[in-house]
Parts: C-alpha cells; structure tokens; sequence
C-alpha cells in the first residue's frame, strides 16, 4: 500500500501526463464486465467475497447501465439480474456501519473487515427481509439497481422490489429532528446527505416509471428535495457536505465525498424529466460543476481518502460519474462529455493490470488487489462515456 506522500508524489506525477489520445471502447467495456464476473458469487447472487452488500447493488447497477448500450452484454444480464433477485435475498447479511471522524463510513459484516477472509464460507440461507436492513442508505443502493434492472428487462417484479423497498425508506421521513429529512439508520444515529439523497432519487425514479401511482411518487420527490435543499448540507460552493450534527441540525462539514455530489444529480433530473421544470437542471448543474472544480486534478476525480478508501469509500467515483451520465443524456455539455471521456481514457491507460482489472485510483497508480467495488466503480465511468459520445 502506498503510503499518502508517496500516494501524493505519484499523483502530482501523473497529473502532469497527457492523456492517451485513443478512446475506450464498447469492447473494453465488455473486456472489464468479464473481469467484474470473475468476482461474482453466483450460489449467493453477489460480488462477496470480494466486496460487501450494498457495494453489490452498485455492482448489478452498472451492468445493467452497460446492457442499455451492449446488446450482448444484455442478454448476459439479464441471467445475472434473475440469480442475484432470486439469491441474494436469502443471503441478506447482517453488518454494522460506523462514521469515522473523517466521515468516512466502514462496513463491519460480522468480525470480518474489511473484506471477507481468504477462509470465509458461504453463509447458510435464513429468512430475511429481502432487500431491506437496518441502512436506509443500502436500501437506496438496492431500490436504484432493481429500478435499472427493470429499464433493461420490463421485468415488473424488479419495479415492485424497487417500490417496496421505498415504503421502508418512506417510513423514516420527517422523524428525525432536521425537518423532513430521513435517518442514516434505523438506530437513529446519524442525519446524513446519501441516505436523503437516495431517498429523493429513488422516489424521483419512480415518478417516472410508477404508471398510476406517478403523482404518489412525485409528490415525495419534490417534498424530499425541499426538506434536503432547506438543510444546509449543501454549502455556499454548492458542494454537499456529508451529513448533519443531529443536535444543532446544522451542516456538520463533513468531508465532501464525491457520491454525495453525484446521487443529487439523477435525482434533479429525473426530477426535472417529471415535471418539466428545467430549474432542476440548473441545480444539478450548479453542483456538478462545483464537484469537478473541488474533486479533480487535471480533470481526474480523486477522493481524499485516496489510496486508503476502505471497502466504502472504493466504489464512491463511479456514482459520479454513472449519475454525471443522467443529467449529460437529458441536457448535454460538452465539458461533461469531455470529463467522461478523460476519466474513462485515464482508466484504462493508467489504472489497468492484470486481466483488464480496475483499481481505486483513476488517474493511476494502479493499488493492488482490484475487486468488485473498485471494478464496477471505474467501470461506471466507462459507460458514462460510451453512454454519452
């Protein structure tokens, strides 16, 4: 592992490369969704144990980003949506999620952190709540990925797990003591931006596809995205801090991680595609642009937790760049286009070894060992330009 001066040397290094002038590929693409399936546990339907629970919708969320654009790859998809619907709920793991003081939040499936060890066994199937646990957030996760899985298939199963799953995040609105916002967890430890953001999102997506129960779903959306832009978790550089100290309901400038500019993003602009009110655009767009001017160098996205972003903090670039997407395919720019584009570019120059794997760092060195998360997440990037060239 790379210690953070030399991760920084390294990084003002290739800050100064040029980009390689040949663009990725629809074959590429295809190349890292084989490697990705290297990491997939077919008798439980998830990317463990190379990555964890919520890391995995965003897994089956990219796949089914690139099925809308690879007519192969979709008819792949199609058996990988079907055995992670049919398994993955009878493997529903348990876990416990904590914020560090750098707002960085760690996953902890049982004693196992913060991967799954070499001699890790398969857990025996028990009775669970399908998709749902004790993190609104993850519930999020899984509501979006079955909502993709559901554009590519018309599989009306996958939208009525997107629709359950709603209701349970739905139940937590307005009880916590920020106005209509929703809890982290069902612990009620924690207010913060990814768990409102995907619950906006989420209903958002809905109004969308919810056929007679559209107004329903568009009416939480817009009151969610009242309650969320009243917080003040997004600040006066219109980036979004992580969360809210809970006792003031004050903005606790938390650390400004890039999913949290990124979920926003859909959201708007499902919003907007709802209600024809462009206003939603302009919003996203304002955020977008403070997200590439504060997270990148040499229009590379960066963490600042990187090179040491946990089993999290790895898959948190690639809902950027997946969400940047949206908002570029319903009001295109050309500065959007060209981030993709260089992100995608630099992957695949800069942060491939192996077997087409992906790693954490964008505009590399490349950090070994690659997995799921990492994949995937470099991968949305991929797609985000291929989706929008």
């Amino acid at each position: 592992m790379f210690s953070r001066s030399s991760f920084t040397a390294a990084l003002l290094v290739s800050a100064s490369a040029v980009l390689p002038a040949q663009a990725v590929t629809l074959a590429d693409a295809e190349a890292s969704y084989q490697a990705l399936q290297q990491f997939y546990n077919a008798s439980i339907g998830l990317w463990i144990p190379s990555t964890g629970w919520w890391n995995s919708a965003n897994c089956l969320t990219v796949i089914a980003d690139l099925a809308m654009i690879d007519g192969g790859v979709k008819a792949q998809s199609e058996s990988v949506f079907g055995n992670t619907f049919r398994e993955a709920q009878l493997y529903n793991l348990q876990m416990q999620k904590v914020v560090g003081p750098d707002y960085l939040p760690r996953t902890y499936y049982g004693h196992h952190w913060p991967y799954f060890p070499q001699g890790w066994h398969r857990p025996d199937p028990h009775q669970t709540n399908g998709f749902l646990n004790s993190y609104y957030d993850d519930e999020g996760w899984w509501a979006l990925a079955w909502i993709a899985a559901y554009d590519v298939t018309g599989n009306w199963q996958y939208l009525a797990t997107a629709e359950s799953i709603f209701e349970d995040m739905k139940a937590a609105a307005g009880t916590t003591p920020c106005g209509g916002l929703i809890w982290w967890d069902k612990s009620h430890t924690y207010v913060n931006a990814i768990a409102n953001e995907l619950f906006l999102d989420v209903a958002a997506h809905l109004a969308n596809r919810g056929g007679n129960r559209a107004t329903y779903y568009l009416s939480w959306a817009q009151k969610q995205w009242a309650a969320f832009k009243a917080s003040g978790m997004i600040n006066d550089q219109n980036t979004i801090n992580d969360g809210l100290n809970i006792t003031t309901c004050k903005n606790n400038g938390g650390t400004v991680w890039s999913y949290n500019q990124g979920v926003i993003l859909g959201g708007l602009t499902e919003l907007s595609k709802a209600t024809r009110d462009s206003s939603y655009i302009t919003t996203a767009k304002q955020i977008a642009d403070a997200a590439i001017a504060n997270l990148t160098v040499n229009g590379i996205l960066h963490d600042v937790c990187e090179p040491d972003c946990g089993a999290d903090g790895s898959q948190f670039k690639g809902v950027f760049a997946r969400n940047l997407q949206i908002l570029q395919q319903a009001s295109p720019e050309a500065r959007y286009a060209t981030f993709l584009q260089d992100n995608a570019n630099s992957i695949w120059a800069n942060d491939r070894e192996g077997q087409d794997e992906l790693s954490l760092i964008w505009s590399g060195p490349f950090i070994q060992p690659a997995n799921a998360s990492t994949q995937s997440s470099a991968m949305d990037a991929i797609v985000g330009a291929l989706a929008t060239s």
